[in-house]
């Protein structure tokens, strides 16, 4: 455990404050947030660990980040890919492999699921299994109490389970979102922080 220590000058004497520091981890589901960069700040690529520390900032001080937990899929590819479809498909593995290797951050796979084709013609996929890994995660981070605040990135009410629990085990759950997400979701969390130009302006990669 990490605090911060403080001298104070009080009648002459000199006084040492500990000041203990809030354990945080992130919890954040890919999908949603490619969903809302793509839908509300187009054009725009993140560094992954300055967003959180952003975030954090907004937060208020006095906070270590244990661990960033990221979720999500690789993309479809066929048995016979097309380019389009390997090349994707390389990207997220370089992206995946580029992240799990920056500091503190986990990086959890699920998988795909095909659900058959939309009025369009177009192949319609399900992710599984992140929405069960990220709930595993919190739960059992806030049953070891290895964290006091969880930040999660998700717009999903299959979430409310898992945060149902972590909350009581005394962890405050901060809900951080576009402008898209679940009533339910918003009404169960403790704290709400919108992701707004400031942020990313403050996380934006130029290359």
């Amino acid at each position: 455990m990490f605090v911060i220590l403080h001298e104070l000058q009080i009648l002459g004497k000199c006084l040492i404050l500990a000041i203990r520091m809030h354990k945080i981890a992130f919890f954040i589901d890919g999908a949603y947030l490619d969903h809302v960069l793509a839908n509300e700040f187009p054009n725009k690529r993140i560094d992954y660990q300055s967003f959180i520390r952003a975030i954090v900032a907004e937060a208020g001080p006095d906070r270590e980040i244990v661990r960033a937990y990221y979720y999500h899929c690789l993309p479809y590819q066929g048995t016979h890919p097309t380019s389009e479809q390997s090349e994707r498909f390389s990207k997220m593995q370089k992206f995946f492999r580029a992240l799990q290797r920056t500091p503190r951050f986990e990086v959890s796979q699920g998988r795909l699921a095909f659900r058959g084709i939309d009025d369009k013609g177009a192949p319609i996929f399900e992710q599984k299994r992140t929405d069960l890994l990220l709930g595993i995660d919190l739960v059992l981070l806030a049953a070891r109490h290895s964290i006091d605040e969880a930040f999660i990135i998700a717009g999903d009410s299959d979430f409310i389970p898992a945060i149902h629990a972590a909350k009581s085990e005394g962890v405050v759950i901060y809900l951080v979102c576009g402008d898209t997400c679940h009533d339910d979701l918003l009404d169960e969390v403790d704290e709400r922080i919108k992701i707004t130009p400031k942020l990313i302006s403050a996380s934006t990669r130029l290359v």
